[in-house]
């Protein structure tokens, strides 16, 4: 049913040529909302795994079917500067980065939300696996309610000006049920496998990519204790809790992990599992989702992500401003310098930071 109190507010729908986005885009146009659909074209370079020139295609297909504007809005150069460098830039550090943490705050939720804004759009809208909550006007982010689908550790750094004026239309459905309506509909996305990989650019074998900037460097792999027992390729291929793609000549037939890399040295430390646990860590750059509710906290019971859709581990930690400290309940394995660690009270995602 309609409901006329909408059909004068607009939305742009980012429409990435996925079923997602293609739902998002018709549940909004039934509920009366005034909906363009909007591709945001960000990758221009073929191969790689890019699905670019199909999901442009996509996208507008979908919008011919439900009857709404197509606008196509060129990102190419701010994509390369924003994301793409950043990504090198942390890899090259020796850190592990999320570039779609990163693509969320300054592309679909930074210069796409800017334009619609500009535009005289009330809200920009996404097929995320999220759902905002107005709290007495505080905007709370929280998962999708399908856990298996759930995208809201990609969106901890939004914030309240952000959530305001944003819509997750298939956050409160399960991925079933959306193919179910696409299918219905007529969309011919509703088939259509999800996108894995890099925002914007696909599937790709990352050290390949990698090497395109960032060149073969070989150097030694050591024990926990200094003692050379192997070579690597290059500091930057390689992330903590990894267990291929070096060679070592001691320990043969031990499973090995990458559990530290000193890069002004280009040594890549391993060990065994248990070497690559942690029982705590340390976080920069906190980002709280409604800062003055948790500005005074000195410390919050949580769990916490360190990984997209990566197991919720009971913790406890202690907010110092823009640093702070994790402690885990239980040891966790893999804890990748450079990704992200986000933290959920409940179903609600409170904020994050950069695992240090």
């Amino acid at each position: 049913m309609v409901n006329l109190s909408k059909n004068k507010l607009k939305v742009a729908v980012g429409l990435s040529g996925g079923v997602d986005s293609s739902v998002a885009a018709y549940l909004l146009k039934e509920q009366g909302y005034e909906v363009v659909g909007v591709h945001m074209q960000c990758w221009d370079q073929r191969g790689d795994g890019c699905t670019a020139d199909r999901d442009r295609a996509d996208a507008a297909e979908v919008a011919g079917i439900l009857g709404i504007k197509f606008v196509v809005l060129d990102f190419v150069k701010e994509y390369k500067e924003k994301v793409i460098n950043y990504f090198y830039s942390e890899y090259e550090k020796g850190r592990t980065p999320n570039p779609d943490v990163m693509c969320n705050k300054e592309i679909k939720f930074g210069m796409f939300l800017d334009w619609a804004v500009g535009a005289g759009f009330n809200y920009i809208a996404t097929g995320h696996y999220a759902r905002i909550l107005n709290d007495s006007g505080v905007y709370k982010l929280l998962k999708g309610v399908d856990q298996s689908k759930d995208q809201s550790y990609f969106l901890y750094l939004l914030g309240q000006e952000q959530l305001s004026k944003t819509l997750f239309p298939v956050g409160d459905k399960h991925k079933k049920e959306v193919r179910a309506i696409a299918k219905k509909t007529g969309l011919p996305t509703h088939s259509k496998t999800d996108s894995v990989g890099i925002c914007f650019i696909g599937d790709i074998d990352v050290k390949e990519f990698l090497k395109q900037r960032l060149p073969n460097k070989e150097g030694n792999v050591v024990n926990s204790k200094g003692e050379v027992i192997g070579k690597h390729e290059g500091i930057w291929f390689y992330t903590i809790g990894q267990r291929h793609g070096f060679s070592i000549d001691k320990y043969q037939g031990l499973p090995m992990y990458v559990i530290d890399k000193n890069v002004g040295k280009n040594e890549l430390v391993v060990g065994f599992a248990k070497e690559a646990e942690r029982k705590s860590f340390e976080v920069s750059d906190l980002h709280w989702i409604a800062e003055d509710l948790l500005r005074s906290h000195i410390s919050i019971s949580c769990d916490v992500r360190i990984r997209h859709l990566g197991d919720l581990y009971k913790a406890a930690l202690s907010n110092g401003g823009e640093n702070g400290k994790v402690l885990l309940e239980d040891s966790v394995f893999g804890v990748a310098p450079g990704q992200s660690a986000v933290f959920y009270i409940g179903d609600e995602l409170v904020g994050g930071g950069i695992i240090k």
